[in-house]
């Protein structure tokens, strides 16, 4: 144990140029992987397609059999943000989407004004989760990266590039709403609004260049619709619903009720943590909601998909970092319990039969995630986020 302690302290681990190789080395495995089978991942099919139905006014939400399987989910805004992609052919395309899903998280975990310790452990903590989630092409490790860049942005009292990435996300994939939760935490908060409202127009309107207005007003209410029927559908799928909400209606076995009974004491406790007023003051307890945010965005939402806990595990990792204290044996042994059964599950590391026989079937990919957030919840009711001599922000990696 001594001597593996020793190799994981060598600068080499903790050399940034190591974790950037890294970040690159995963999308082009992915990419040289596919390759070998022959044809891009469907998930890619049905994002370019978004681009070329819009420029073609084609309904985004129904079934093209003969272009690919599934339906598109994502808000008329993503023809615009995967246009520079779809326009190039299509390997070379794929490559540099594979690259982009994960840079946006890299570097805005290298810009979030972190230490560099605690950067170094978010990258590698996170690596295997992004990983999973670029193996299908997913936009979901964009979605995290574009909530901690608005949480950053508003710290740094930028909120007009903090609502500009809340929006990116929220007009792609909705998730991105929650980065309201910052609002609070802002020193501008007139600039906050008229920046949410003006960037609001503005990527609502911007398909309009690639298309028609009445096409994408059309497209919006299509949106809407298509959201509302596959809300229902996932409650029952195998594929969705990897959340809290998932695990309670698998655990009993109940379908036949509203999740509003399980998403309101969500936010419920959620939002007790903004009554210690005191505590905003301090940039660890502003740290903290931010985490919050990330997991109960993947918990309280039956579209969280496997893939979707890029969100959650980053929101994980900032936690335990966060903290103005020494963590204990506890909170290290959540975190390896989240990185073996949330990240490692997927794997072909994990034994199959465990993966399909319990995980998959009872939503178990959430449940480390779901146990983290309730502790820190309970942290943000019960402890003091005041940085001391003794320990700062970040220092807790290394007990």
């Amino acid at each position: 144990m001594y001597k593996i302690k020793a190799l994981l302290r060598h600068p080499f681990f903790s050399d940034y140029r190591t974790l950037l190789a890294l970040w690159l080395l995963m999308p082009l495995f992915i990419l040289l992987k596919t390759y070998v089978h022959g044809v891009p991942d469907n998930t890619y099919d049905i994002f370019r397609y978004v681009y070329e139905h819009t420029v073609r006014q084609l309904p985004l939400y129904g079934e093209y059999p003969g272009e690919y399987t599934d339906e598109n989910h994502y808000g008329p805004f993503f023809s615009v943000f995967v246009a520079p992609f779809a326009v190039l052919p299509l390997w070379v395309g794929y490559g540099l989407w594979l690259v982009a899903m994960t840079m946006v998280l890299y570097l805005a975990v290298r810009t979030s004004g972190f230490s560099r310790r605690r950067q170094v452990f978010i990258l590698w903590f996170c690596a295997v989760e992004m990983l999973n989630c670029i193996f299908q092409a997913q936009f979901n490790g964009v979605i995290a990266g574009l909530l901690l860049i608005s949480y950053a942005m508003v710290e740094r009292e930028r909120d007009e590039w903090a609502t500009l990435a809340m929006l990116v996300g929220t007009f792609i994939k909705l998730y991105g709403i929650v980065g309201l939760a910052f609002f609070f935490f802002s020193r501008h908060k007139v600039r906050f609004v008229l920046s949410f409202l003006g960037w609001s127009a503005v990527l609502f309107c911007l398909p309009m260049l690639l298309s028609s207005p009445q096409y994408v007003v059309e497209q919006y209410a299509g949106w809407y619709e298509s959201l509302t029927v596959k809300n229902q559908l996932n409650i029952v799928s195998w594929d969705q619903n990897i959340s809290l909400l998932g695990i309670v209606r698998r655990w009993t076995g109940n379908t036949s009720y509203s999740d509003l009974w399980v998403i309101v004491p969500g936010l419920l406790l959620f939002a007790l943590g903004y009554f210690r007023v005191s505590q905003w003051r301090h940039v660890a307890f502003r740290e903290t909601v931010a985490a919050s945010v990330m997991m109960f965005v993947t918990l309280f939402s039956t579209g969280t998909e496997s893939y979707g806990h890029i969100i959650s595990m980053l929101g994980v990792a900032i936690w335990y970092t966060a903290a103005p204290w020494t963590r204990t044996r506890w909170d290290v042994a959540l975190m390896v319990f989240a990185f073996v059964l949330t990240s490692m599950s997927p794997s072909d590391l994990f034994p199959a039969y465990l993966r399909k026989t319990y995980v998959i079937p009872y939503s178990l990919k959430a449940l480390p995630i779901a146990l983290v957030w309730l502790k820190l919840c309970y942290e943000m009711l019960t402890k003091d986020y005041a940085a001391t001599r003794e320990t700062l922000p970040g220092q807790s990696v290394a007990s």
